[in-house]
């Protein structure tokens, strides 16, 4: 591996790093899609533009623009007015993929919210419990064990 640091500069150059640009038109792509499905499921309606970017994913005008019209070309978003964009069948269903994925691990219950049938907290016999004495079902499994 060369070192592209040249006298003038402190760090390696990463601007024009390989794949820099795709891998930011991913990420913004997820995102974008995450908050239009994210709107669309709460009710707040099925359209964007770049104001509506700016105010929830703190991207400027332009660079919104940029990705929604390069998502338009790639089919996950259609353009339905002048600046406005909706979600096509395949960016619905991307962004849903996207949007559980990230929010995935927030939609279990924490220990001692679940009920007796929780098999973390209740777990068949023989199986360690990543419960621990602090947790309120792990009390209630104690007292079901010793009942028996």
């Amino acid at each position: 591996m060369t070192d592209r640091t040249t006298p003038d500069q402190t760090a390696p150059e990463t601007a024009e790093a390989p794949g820099r640009k795709a891998l930011q038109a991913m990420y913004w792509r997820s995102e974008i899609l995450q908050v239009m499905v994210w709107m669309r499921g709460e009710g707040f309606g099925e359209e964007v533009d770049t104001k509506i970017l700016q105010r929830f994913l703190g991207v400027d005008a332009e660079t919104g623009l940029e990705h929604l019209d390069g998502m338009v070309a790639d089919g996950y978003v259609a353009r339905v007015g002048e600046g406005r964009y909706k979600l096509s069948e395949m960016g619905q269903k991307e962004g849903a993929l996207d949007f559980i994925s990230s929010f995935e691990d927030m939609q279990r219950t924490a220990h001692g919210e679940c009920g007796p049938d929780c098999p973390h907290c209740f777990p068949p016999e023989g199986v360690d419990s990543d419960c621990t004495e602090a947790c309120p079902a792990y009390e209630m499994a104690m007292e079901a064990h010793t009942a028996h």
